[in-house]
């Protein structure tokens, strides 16, 4: 099991869902994060005065996956959120030992 995180910008969230949806994943869980990459912020003009803004707002999805899905997964992020340009967003794929639906307690892929 597979545990796939992906930072993209908020706009791209509803683009996200639907590509997974269309590949079989059942469920994630979508956080508001901020922070910076290479874009390193950007300055805003509020009521004349100038301001450098740090942190800038994304969106955060975590989906726990059966390894046989890792390669579909990435492939309907990248192309759903991508745009080509900075600050489209990362994919982290980190191992998942164990995952348990606390309703059934069944454990393993099939509580994914």
């Amino acid at each position: 099991m597979k545990l796939v995180t992906a930072i993209i910008k908020p706009f791209k969230l509803e683009d996200v869902r639907e590509a997974l949806s269309t590949i079989g994943v059942q469920g994630m869980t979508v956080t508001e994060v901020k922070g910076f990459g290479r874009q390193k912020g950007h300055t805003e003009l509020y009521r004349g005065a100038e301001y450098v803004v740090d942190f800038i707002p994304k969106t955060k999805i975590e989906i726990g996956i059966d390894e046989a899905q890792l390669d579909a997964v990435i492939e309907a992020i990248t192309s759903a959120a991508g745009s080509g340009k900075i600050g489209d967003g990362k994919i982290f794929v980190t191992s998942l030992e164990r995952a348990v639906r606390i309703r059934t307690n069944e454990s393993g892929p099939t509580a994914l």
